[in-house]
């Protein structure tokens, strides 16, 4: 199959398939008489490995490894598992991350009811408090003072308008 039937039978795109190649995730085709490409089923097997890996969000170094030892299957897995191991350890990383930014957004939402003008809003509030380096809600347990708060988006406010 050519190149652009190996994009469409598994669902990558043709300039993704030639950097693989050029990685060395892929291996070379064959090459037909006129110079274009020739994929085997082999390669439709190793870019569907290639693509559940990246939906693990397993980095391309890290299939590279994971590669070696299809490869190899005589050698230890211990390797595999810690590759494993420290994925998980960066998306369970990822999820705290994660976590505390709905913390913070949550506490940022908490500052503003639904009816008041764009001046009046405490989300608002604690955003230009946080240009201004001062101490927000979401990052902190401090709370901005409102009249200082106010100094800075009266100028803003009438700026829009």
């Amino acid at each position: 199959m050519r190149i652009g039937e190996l994009g469409q039978a598994t669902g990558v795109d043709i300039e993704t398939i030639r950097y693989y190649e050029k990685a060395g995730l892929l291996p070379a085709p064959a090459r037909h008489p006129n110079g274009y490409r020739a994929y085997a089923p082999l390669h439709v097997e190793r870019l569907a490995f290639i693509r559940h890996c990246r939906a693990l969000d397993i980095s391309l170094a890290d299939i590279q490894r994971l590669l070696a030892f299809v490869a190899h299957p005589e050698s230890d897995c211990r390797d595999i598992d810690q590759l494993i191991d420290a994925q998980l350890a960066r998306v369970q990383a990822r999820l705290q991350s994660m976590q505390a930014l709905e913390r913070q957004l949550t506490a940022l939402r908490g500052r503003c009811g639904n009816s008041h003008l764009a001046g009046d809003c405490g989300i608002l509030h604690e955003l230009v408090a946080a240009a201004h380096h001062e101490a927000c809600v979401c990052h902190s347990e401090a709370l901005s003072k409102p009249a200082e708060l106010e100094a800075v988006i009266a100028p803003l406010a009438t700026q829009g308008a």
